[in-house]
């Protein structure tokens, strides 16, 4: 029971900061305007250059498969998260028009950036969490081919330019660094600033995500909805964590591998399918609906999933 307690101290500094970024929304201290412009910066440059810093700060990947199996794990678990959240969503009276697609989308993605990069640096260090960032390319390329495809019906060619955005950008530019075996020749005025930049990824990336939240709960829609919310958490907490898991198991993986399948096991739904069901056409309080209860319930699962995984690959 104290490892748990040990791995929800570690979570809880995420969740606080969530509430934070709600009570600045609630006392209009973080206006949307002014969230605006943090997103963009939080995309564009801060995210980034956490990317890179992790890239040259980690253990070469020359001799390392990771740099291969690592976005082919992020690609399948999370198709196959769709396909299964469209099955059991479809079981359960979900029909295209009236949520399904929407709910497939939200369900079938964890939260694979601002909950699990703190709790990879805390927990482990700097490989794992240039393995994460290496995962996370797969998981982009799944969200803009298949996952965009699920939810809208375009082509998975339009999605895939999406694919080569300021993070991937950066993905390329940190792993080019790390495999030439530079970074440690890089100035230290350049090396300095890229770790200021970097550590302003994390927080202010929570706090617009904690604003965002405010504003869904305040937008008057029900954000309770018993089938809606109860399969999401039932997939997203419940079954879809033992395809990870499963992986992390049985597959030859590098143990940062393992660590990072893990980690991203255990994580709720993730905030991104909100934005994409707007702009596509979805039924966005649907992907508010799984990304909310699963985040809240997350809180008591994470740990657990967590210290079980751990314990299941001897880490």
């Amino acid at each position: 029971m104290s490892e748990y307690f040990q791995i929800l101290q570690l979570i809880l500094p995420v969740f606080v900061m969530l509430m934070i970024g709600m009570v600045l929304r609630w006392r209009k201290w973080m206006e949307p305007a002014v969230e605006r412009g943090m997103v963009v910066l939080v995309v564009k440059v801060f995210y980034p250059c956490l990317v890179i810093k992790s890239m040259i700060q980690a253990d070469s990947f020359r001799e390392s498969p990771d740099s291969l199996w690592a976005p082919v794990a992020g690609f399948g678990t999370v198709t196959v998260g769709f396909v299964v959240a469209r099955l059991v969503g479809g079981a359960f009276g979900m029909k295209p028009g009236g949520g399904l697609r929407t709910f497939a989308f939200s369900a079938g993605i964890y939260n694979y950036g601002y909950l699990p990069i703190p709790l990879m640096e805390n927990m482990f260090g700097p490989n794992e969490l240039a393995v994460l960032f290496v995962h996370n390319v797969g998981i982009e390329v799944a969200i803009w081919t298949v996952g965009v495809s699920f939810l809208a019906g375009s082509s998975m060619l339009d999605g895939l330019k999406k694919v080569f955005n300021p993070m991937v950008i950066a993905l390329i530019i940190g792993l080019s660094l790390n495999l030439l075996g530079v970074a440690s020749s890089l100035p230290s005025l350049a090396t300095s600033t890229l770790y200021l930049l970097a550590g302003c990824a994390v927080p202010l990336g929570l706090l617009a995500i904690g604003a965002s939240f405010y504003d869904n709960l305040q937008a008057g829609e029900r954000i309770w909805d018993f089938r809606d919310c109860s399969l999401g958490v039932a997939l997203r907490l419940g079954l879809l964590p033992l395809l990870g898991l499963g992986l992390a198991c049985c597959l030859p993986l590098s143990m940062e591998l393992k660590r990072v399948l893990v980690i991203q096991a255990a994580m709720p739904a993730g905030i991104m399918p909100i934005v994409l069901a707007k702009h596509y056409g979805g039924q966005s309080i649907v992907a508010v609906r799984v990304a909310f209860a699963s985040t809240v319930f997350g809180l008591i699962t994470m740990p657990l999933w967590i210290r079980f995984g751990l314990e299941l690959i001897g880490s």
